[in-house]
């Protein structure tokens, strides 16, 4: 199932051709639409499409070029429009420098004020963007703090721009462009993100992909976009239907929310979601909020933990994968006996098996867990994050003694099984240090994780 999150249905070149048009987009594979209005007039279409098809959403507003008559009855007109059900952003708004269309001035107005209204209602909003990216940023970090939600569509900032609005909680599209012969840098960008910060978008009917450039552009183009993701990503199609239609869920509320995943797939390995439970906080942890990843829902009440059985049931044949991996949205050895359980049968059915913890499991069981490391788990990747006992109590929202008790615990592991150390990559992390401390120091692996 593929979500087109930016399609403008109403231009007068899908006059008379709507229901074919939806028709193929249902063929190719895509569920859900969402047309985001341009003007008083574009969104009450985008309304009336909502409201005659199910496949099909709607967001109101109205977009830079047309902004030149902003005022306060305008803004109203919006807000009574977006007071239907099946309005789930105010949008496409923003700012476009590149025609003179609208006054600056004008122009921030309107962004501006859309922005508080999308805030009052408590809904999304669609950000155009023109060579206007440094007011764009400027007025989106003026609303760090609140509950604001966006997407970025047609993305046209840096990757600088990108992680730090994916950091603010956004999120960022890409139409048909990334298909285009000259996009590596765009292609290089988007691959230095990760997908689950990513919705899809044909911005219909301009933008038209490969190998349909020049003529108008449809949503049941939309899955030339989604192989592109795939070939960037190194990810199967379904893992991009997956995670972007999870994304426009998150965002839109655009279709279902996934039942809890007890084990996920990522490339060849299969994770098992032990708990979400943890006697940590990390500050770059989603699973209080969104415990999501690569389209997966691994959040998890203490009552919904399942039994060994449920695991082993799910994982079948250990072999099919590289490795089976005890790593959830929190720590698994909290549940260290079921760990263990499942661990003993993957190894006895010819499976590798491999522990992502903070390394406080010894505390946490109050007796030492890495005697059971020996014929259970091949390898250990232990959250180093830093090297600074202060920065790490932070970091993790622990005491600063979880430091000592976390190396202790490498010390222990790595007499009896493969350990790796990893770091987050902050801007204020020193991976360099990190790196010459776990080999030098600790005498381990060392393995550096994107944050975004």
């Amino acid at each position: 199932m593929f979500v087109d999150t930016h399609a403008h249905l109403f231009y007068p070149n899908f006059n008379g051709e709507v229901d074919a048009v939806l028709e193929r987009a249902k063929n190719a594979g895509v569920n859900y639409i969402l047309v985001p209005g341009t003007d008083l007039a574009s969104s009450s279409q985008a309304v009336e499409m909502a409201q005659k098809y199910n496949s099909v959403f709607a967001a109101v507003g109205v977009h830079p070029h047309d902004s030149k008559d902003w005022d306060d009855i305008l803004l109203k007109n919006i807000e009574d429009l977006s007071k239907n059900e099946k309005v789930v952003a105010i949008g496409e708004i923003g700012l476009d420098y590149y025609y003179d269309f609208s006054p600056k001035a004008k122009q921030i107005e309107a962004f501006e004020a859309q922005i508080e209204l999308a805030l009052s209602l408590n809904r999304p909003i669609i950000v155009h963007n023109r060579e206007a990216n440094d007011d764009i940023m400027t007025i989106i970090r003026r609303f760090t703090g609140t509950n604001l939600r966006a997407q970025f569509h047609c993305f046209a900032g840096s990757l600088e721009d990108a992680k730090e609005l994916i950091q603010l909680n956004h999120m960022i599209s890409f139409p048909g462009n990334v298909t285009f012969k000259r996009a590596d840098n765009l292609r290089s960008l988007i691959s230095a993100l990760s997908i689950d910060n990513l919705l899809l978008e044909t911005d219909s009917p301009f933008m038209t992909p490969v190998p349909h450039r020049g003529q108008r552009n449809e949503p049941s183009y939309l899955p030339l976009i989604a192989n592109q993701f795939s070939s960037i990503f190194n990810i199967s199609m379904d893992d991009v239907a997956r995670t972007t239609s999870l994304n426009a869920f998150r965002l839109f509320g655009i279709g279902k929310k996934p039942g809890v995943n007890y084990t996920y797939k990522i490339h060849n390995s299969l994770y098992i979601n032990i708990t979400n439970r943890c006697n940590a906080g990390c500050i770059f942890c989603g699973r209080e909020k969104e415990p999501f990843i690569h389209g997966y829902n691994l959040g998890m009440s203490k009552s919904a933990e399942p039994d060994a059985a449920t695991y082993v049931n799910e994982i079948g044949d250990p072999k099919q994968y590289d490795e089976i991996v005890f790593c959830g949205y929190g720590e698994p050895t909290i549940r260290w006996n079921i760990v263990k359980e499942v661990a003993l049968h993957v190894k006895k059915n010819g499976g590798k098996t491999r522990l992502n913890t903070n390394g406080h499991g010894n505390k946490i069981n109050q007796k030492d867990i890495t005697l059971d490391f020996p014929g259970l788990i091949d390898v250990v990747s232990v959250s180093l994050n830093t090297t600074d006992r202060v920065k790490y109590s932070e970091i993790m929202g622990v005491n600063q003694e979880m430091f000592d008790e976390m190396t202790d615990f490498i010390q222990k592991a790595k007499t009896l099984t493969r350990v790796i150390a990893t770091i987050v990559n902050f801007d204020d992390i020193d991976v360099a240090k990190a790196k010459q401390f776990t080999e030098q120091v600790l005498g381990i692996e060392f393995r550096e994780r994107r944050y975004f």
